[in-house]
């Protein structure tokens, strides 16, 4: 077991301390990502997702704040106000930090804890539409994913190659009535042996401005590699990823539900663990990567399931905004006053 609050004592956490912002302002921090919902393995990235209170300047001055964010440590931490609009509409990003449980956070002030008592206040059926609206784009990678992946090697090459060829036309518009030289793609017989066919090019140029040169390669250069990712496959980390898009579709599904049918956000998954762990550890991939019928089926009833609950859910359509409003005033209200 990691020990979160030790690393985040560490000198590569010291923005949380040292940055104006953050400090004592901090009223919540906690895991985010898989160590948070318990699917977590040994490659999982560390994150942490907090609360800041805003400062007294952005409620009655004209300082604005939304979020702390440190790429190094994938951090993120809201203000106040901003998780607030989040808790709203119920997004799923930000839900999951009030969701936690105890030993999961890492710093939980008095303020912190008056807005893990509220919770309720923020939740309605708005839910339903967020995190199906999450886990449709998941599911939506995951359809491009798989889709990609059943090409043909060949097929790929040539969406490559048209690719080039497009990004290229303006180019080759601007330098036709040039008598500078010509540029050939082609498709032919591979010599890496690790492909079938690739694009081959044919180039002659004479004083031909480096710059220009350089445009062109650039284009090149950049589509292709998009597409190399296409091309040479990976397949065990190409898999990895297909099989935590699938887990993270059901798990949205999975807590969109819990909120509907019992006014929780439940973010640690732990009773749903050996369903979401199979499904990450890829027991319902086929061989050529695409999912077998009964992960779809257990899709299907998570769908199900979901609707009914929204039928069913005793949550407001939309939050008590006045319930909501109340509570945001009293706590920037100590802000002003200094009192956190």
């Amino acid at each position: 077991m990691k020990d979160f609050k030790k690393l985040m004592n560490t000198s590569e956490y010291n923005f949380l301390r040292e940055h104006k912002r953050l400090g004592n302002r901090i009223i919540l921090l906690g895991l985010g990502g898989s160590y948070s919902y318990g699917t977590n393995n040994e490659d999982s990235d560390i994150d942490f997702r907090g609360i800041t209170l805003n400062m007294p300047s952005d409620l009655i001055g004209l300082t604005e704040f939304e979020q702390y964010e440190d790429g190094k440590t994938d951090t993120v931490i809201y203000a106040f106000n901003k998780i607030v609009k989040l808790l709203l509409e119920c997004n799923p990003n930000t839900c999951e930090i009030l969701g936690l449980d105890e030993d999961q956070y890492l710093i939980k002030t008095e303020l912190g804890q008056e807005l893990l008592d509220n919770v309720g206040i923020f939740l309605s059926k708005r839910a339903a539409k967020s995190f199906g609206g999450y886990a449709s784009a998941q599911l939506r990678r995951l359809q491009n994913a798989i889709a990609r992946d059943s090409m043909l090697q060949t097929e790929k090459e040539r969406h490559i190659l048209n690719s080039v060829k497009n990004a290229l036309d303006d180019f080759q518009r601007r330098y036709a009535s040039f008598d500078r030289g010509s540029i050939l793609l082609y498709i032919d017989k591979a010599e890496n042996p690790e492909l079938e066919t690739e694009i081959f090019v044919d180039a002659v140029y004479k004083h031909l401005p480096l710059r220009d040169y350089e445009n062109m390669w650039s284009v090149m250069h950049n589509v292709v590699r998009d597409y190399d990712k296409i091309g040479k496959r990976n397949k065990k980390k190409d898999d990895n990823h297909l099989n935590k898009h699938a887990m993270h579709l059901i798990r949205l599904f999975m807590m969109a539900i819990d909120i509907l049918e019992k006014g929780e956000i439940n973010t640690n998954r732990r009773n749903d663990l050996d369903l979401l762990m199979k499904i990450r550890n890829g027991g319902f991939q086929r061989e050529d990567g695409t999912f077998d019928r009964e992960f779809y089926d257990i899709l299907a009833e998570y769908e199900g399931r979901l609707k009914k609950a929204v039928q069913l859910s005793t949550l407001p359509d939309n939050p008590d905004m006045v319930k909501v409003e109340a509570f945001v005033e009293y706590i920037n209200k100590r802000v002003i006053e200094g009192d956190y």
